[in-house]
């Protein structure tokens, strides 16, 4: 079962390099951030070992990443911060109906008559097609969302007391969760730690070669 941890929230842009996509995730953050912590050193659990696959450990250095730029140093131990990652995916299929035009179509999938015409009609498929003057044909084609949540928890290691957590929920049309989660990694540290208690949106551009 797939798992991550994330959150943040505000408009920003990702830059990475080729074609730009736009990324749209709602974010959802509750914190009870010192106002000065006296350390950043954090250590990240590790995931279950069902868990335990070569794809979450790139998305926890995702993590990583994203400490790193906000002055947090990884640690062992010692550290004085306890972070834990999860995410989600989810595949919706979603069946629709769609006219088939008769005029671009093909015969064969379509269900056409073998007669192009007759007495000034064609038939399709049994249903009225008003450019021919005859029936059209229907199919029905399955299209696919994604829905994607990762989660980030970040604890004081020495009583476990909640200091972070963030939420992302991003809902899309990519079937690549690794294509996506650079960018839901981001907005979760966005203006870190964010607004207590609110939710926001981050759009974020992606480019892709």
């Amino acid at each position: 079962m797939k798992r991550l941890i994330t959150a943040a929230a505000a408009v920003c842009t990702l830059l990475l390099t080729g074609c730009a996509t736009t990324i749209r995730s709602d974010v959802t953050t509750f914190h009870q951030w010192p106002a000065q912590q006296t350390s950043k050193t954090y250590s990240i659990d590790a995931p279950a070992p069902d868990d335990d696959t070569l794809e979450v450990r790139s998305y926890l250095d995702l993590v990583r990443g994203q400490l790193t730029r906000l002055g947090f140093q990884e640690a062992g131990a010692d550290a004085a911060l306890k972070v834990k990652m999860r995410f989600r995916t989810i595949d919706v299929p979603v069946r629709v109906v769609q006219a088939v035009d008769p005029f671009f179509g093909s015969s064969a999938r379509y269900g056409w008559s073998p007669y192009r015409r007759h007495f000034g009609a064609a038939y399709y498929g049994g249903f009225y097609d008003p450019f021919w003057g005859g029936p059209a044909g229907y199919q029905v084609v399955e299209r696919h969302s994604y829905q994607r949540d990762v989660q980030v928890a970040i604890r004081a290691a020495a009583d476990g007391k909640p200091l972070f957590d963030v939420t992302v929920h991003n809902t899309s049309n990519e079937s690549s969760t690794p294509a996506i989660m650079p960018a839901l990694v981001q907005s979760a540290f966005e203006g870190f730690p964010g607004p207590n208690g609110a939710a926001r949106v981050i759009v974020l551009k992606e480019q892709k070669n």
